[in-house]
């Protein structure tokens, strides 16, 4: 089902889609995490994407509830933009031969990530408190927490250490 295919009929098939793309786009991420962690040499970078593969698997399992609560089996629909910001990560952290440089790469790779999730995840909250589904609404929250957490401390490392010891 492509995002602007006739599959979609209602606010619900449109509600049903984005939750299987949010829920395939966590599945990736959790893929590629133990990726970047391996790559980056900055320790708290490091610990921040170790903490985060962490939280990725209790947002998973917070999704499962999700679609228990709907009535539906979990559930994954391709997600061409995470694919796409996994794939320039990639590409990227492949291209820097100056392992400073790499930490800025990958930090700014997560952040993209980051913050892919917050805007699906803030979408999914406005549309299920619309459509009535309070005990979804409020798990997805607990997902959407932590990825501004997430973001903040990435954001907080950049500013820091990582970006000036790239520059530098």
């Amino acid at each position: 089902m492509g995002l602007f295919t006739k599959e979609i009929h209602s606010m619900e098939d449109l509600y049903l889609h984005v939750l299987q793309d949010i829920y395939y786009a966590e599945n990736q991420i959790k893929k590629s995490l133990p990726d970047m962690i391996e790559k980056a040499t900055n320790r708290e970078l490091t610990a921040v994407l170790k903490a985060h593969l962490e939280e990725t698997e209790h947002q998973i399992a917070r999704l499962d509830q999700v679609f228990q609560l709907l009535g539906r089996p979990p559930k994954g629909t391709k997600c061409p933009a995470i694919n796409g910001i996994i794939e320039e990560a990639n590409d990227i952290a492949g291209e820097c031969d100056d392992k400073k440089v790499l930490d800025a790469a990958l930090l700014a790779a997560a952040q993209a990530v980051e913050h892919y999730e917050i805007t699906r995840y803030g979408t999914l909250i406005a549309w299920s408190e619309e459509l009535g589904n309070e005990a979804v609404a409020k798990l997805l929250t607990t997902n959407l927490n932590e990825e501004k957490a997430a973001d903040k401390k990435l954001t907080t490392i950049a500013g820091k250490k990582v970006n000036l010891k790239a520059a530098g």
